[in-house]
C-alpha cells in the first residue's frame, strides 16, 4: 500500500492519478474530508481506504506492515494566514510524527517542503542543504516549512530513503478547490473569461518593469512524475528543488493564456497591495542541477506547453486530473 496525505488537494491527488495511471491501485488517501469543495478531487480514482488526517497514527500502527512507501504530501499551505500556531501543528509537529513513524516501521519518505523557504532569495536558490538554517521566509506558512527541514538535517536517526522536495510555482488541474491560493493561471483564465482582459501587478521595484516580475513556474504533471520516481529511485536521500528550473515573467504567462484561450492579449496593471509588497517575491528560479545529478532526465514542460495543456484540456470544462 502507498499513504499519501493531503490526498484530496491539489498535488496530492494529482499524485494518486499518475499512481493509478501506473497500475498502483492500493493507495490511502489521507485527509480531513470534512470540506465538499475538494471531494471531486478524488471522484474517479482508484483508492483502498480513506483516513482521516487526526487518526492517521492510529492505522499506521495497526497497518504499518502492509506499507510501501509514504507520501506527505499534506499541509496547511495558505500563505495569507499569520498564526504559527496552525503551522507548527499542521506543518511541523505532524511532520515530525510522520518521520518518526517511517524510521520505526522502515517505511521511506517523501514529503512537501517548498521554495516559500527562500525568503526573498538572498542567498539563492540552490538546494544546498548546508545553506537551509541560514534560510529567512517571508510569512509563518514559509517558516513552518523551513523548520521541518532544518529539523529533518538535524536528526541523527533517520528512514531509510527520505526526500523533502521544496515545491516552486506549481499550477495544474484539480486547484479549483484552492481560492486565493490557487495558481496565478487559474486565476487568469477566470478573469480573462469573465471581463476579457487581466490585471498584473505593477513592478514597485527598480530593477523591473511592470509585468516582468520573474517566478519558476512548474507544472502539476511534472512534479508527479519526479515523485514517482524518487519512489521507485530509493538512494540519495536529501532535499530538493522542484521547479521548471526556468524563470518566466508574469507577461509571458499571461500573454500564453490568452494565446492558450484563442484571444488578443489584453493587459492591464494595478499596484501591489500593500499588505505583501514588502514580501513580495520579484525573482525565484529552481536549481535543478542536484535532482538532474541523481539521474532524473525527463524533461520539463515549457510554460507555454504547460498552460495550453491545462486551459483547453481542463479549465476549458472544468475537468479534473
Amino acid at each position: 500500500m502507498i499513504v499519501v496525505t493531503g490526498a484530496a488537494g491539489f498535488i496530492g491527488s494529482c499524485l494518486i492519478n499518475k499512481l493509478n495511471e501506473e497500475n498502483f491501485n492500493f493507495i490511502v488517501a489521507v485527509d480531513d474530508f470534512s470540506h465538499p469543495e475538494k471531494a471531486a478531487n478524488l471522484a474517479d480514482k482508484r483508492i483502498q481506504e480513506r483516513v482521516d488526517r487526526e487518526e492517521l497514527f492510529d492505522w499506521l500502527e495497526a497497518n504499518y506492515q502492509e506499507i510501501e512507501f509514504i507520501f506527505h504530501i499534506g499541509a496547511r499551505t495558505d500563505t495569507t494566514e499569520f498564526n504559527y500556531e496552525i503551522f507548527a501543528h499542521l506543518n511541523v509537529e505532524y511532520s515530525k510524527k510522520i518521520w518518526q513513524k517511517c524510521i520505526d516501521y522502515q517505511i521511506p519518505l517523501v514529503y512537501a517542503s517548498s521554495a516559500a523557504t527562500y525568503g526573498l532569495g538572498e542567498l539563492g536558490y540552490d538546494d544546498n542543504e548546508s545553506v537551509i538554517p541560514q534560510l529567512r521566509p517571508l510569512n509563518p506558512y514559509g517558516e513552518s516549512k523551513n523548520e521541518f527541514d532544518i529539523w529533518a538535517l538535524e536528526q541523527e536517526r533517520k528512514p531509510f530513503f527520505w526526500a523533502g522536495l521544496k515545491f516552486f510555482n506549481v499550477y495544474g488541474p484539480n486547484e479549483y478547490h484552492k481560492g486565493r491560493m490557487a495558481s496565478v493561471i487559474f486565476h487568469a483564465y477566470n478573469q480573462i473569461c469573465q471581463t476579457g482582459g487581466m490585471k498584473l501587478f505593477r513592478s514597485h521595484h527598480p530593477d523591473f518593469k511592470d509585468g516582468e516580475q520573474m517566478r519558476d513556474f512548474v507544472y502539476v504533471k511534472d512534479v508527479v512524475e519526479v515523485c514517482l520516481f524518487l519512489m521507485h529511485h530509493r538512494r540519495n536521500s536529501g532535499i530538493y528543488n522542484l521547479g521548471s528550473g526556468k524563470a518566466r515573467t508574469f507577461l509571458d504567462l499571461a500573454n500564453a493564456t490568452f494565446a492558450a484561450m484563442d484571444r488578443d492579449s489584453n493587459i492591464d496593471f494595478i499596484d501591489t497591495p500593500t499588505d505583501i509588497r514588502d514580501k513580495y517575491q520579484y525573482f525565484t528560479q529552481a536549481n535543478m542541477a542536484k535532482l538532474r545529478s541523481i539521474g532524473y532526465e525527463k524533461p520539463f514542460h515549457s510554460l507555454e506547453d504547460g498552460i495550453t495543456d491545462y486551459v483547453q484540456n481542463y479549465l476549458h470544462d472544468k475537468r479534473y486530473l
